[in-house]
C-alpha cells in the first residue's frame, strides 16, 4: 500500500461503514413503516369468541351442527378436525329408507363456506340395503339450519 492509498483507505471505510449503516438504518425505518400497512388475510370481527376455544373449527357451528343432526346416532365426532359422522337412520315413519349424514367444518370463522354437508341414503329392496339418491335441497337445507343456529349462538353470546 502506498502513503495515498493508506491516507484515503480509512476515509473510503468510513464512508462504507457509514454508507452502510445508514442504509441499514433506511431500511429498518421503512420496514417498521411498512409494517403498519396491509396487513393481509380476511378482517376480523369483534368478536373473536368461536376462536377462543380448544377445538380446532368455529365453535358456532360446531355447536349447531351437533344439535341438528342429534336425531341421529353419531358414529364420530372430531372436533379438531371438524368432522361429524352419524351413523344410519331410519325414520320410524319410513322404515324402508335411512340416511347417513357426514358434516364438514373447514374454517375457524362463522361463514357460508366453512361448512359441508354430505348426505347418503339407502332403501330397503327385498331386505337388501340399496344406494339411493339424495336430492340436492334435502343438502342445502341442513347446511340453512346449521348456519342458522350457529348465527343464533353467535347473537346470543353478543347480548350476553
Amino acid at each position: 500500500m502506498t502513503r495515498a492509498n493508506s491516507a484515503t483507505f480509512p476515509r473510503v471505510l468510513g464512508r462504507t461503514v457509514l454508507g452502510r449503516t445508514m442504509a441499514c438504518a433506511l431500511l429498518g425505518a421503512s420496514l417498521i413503516g411498512l409494517s403498519a400497512c396491509g396487513g393481509g388475510g380476511r378482517p376480523r370481527t369483534e368478536l373473536a369468541a368461536a376462536q377462543l376455544n380448544t377445538i380446532g373449527v368455529n365453535a358456532y357451528l360446531w355447536r349447531a351442527a351437533l344439535e341438528t343432526v342429534s336425531f341421529a346416532p353419531l358414529l364420530q365426532a372430531d372436533s379438531n378436525g371438524g368432522v361429524i359422522v352419524t351413523d344410519w337412520y331410519a325414520n320410524p315413519s319410513n322404515p324402508n329408507e335411512r340416511v347417513k349424514l357426514t358434516v364438514t367444518i373447514l374454517d375457524q370463522d362463522l361463514r357460508a363456506d366453512a361448512l359441508r354437508v354430505a348426505a347418503s341414503r339407502q332403501v330397503n329392496d327385498n331386505g337388501a340395503w340399496v344406494e339411493a339418491p339424495v336430492q340436492a335441497a334435502t343438502v342445502q337445507k341442513l347446511e340453512d339450519i346449521i348456519l342458522t343456529k350457529a348465527r343464533d349462538l353467535r347473537r346470543q353470546a353478543l347480548a350476553s
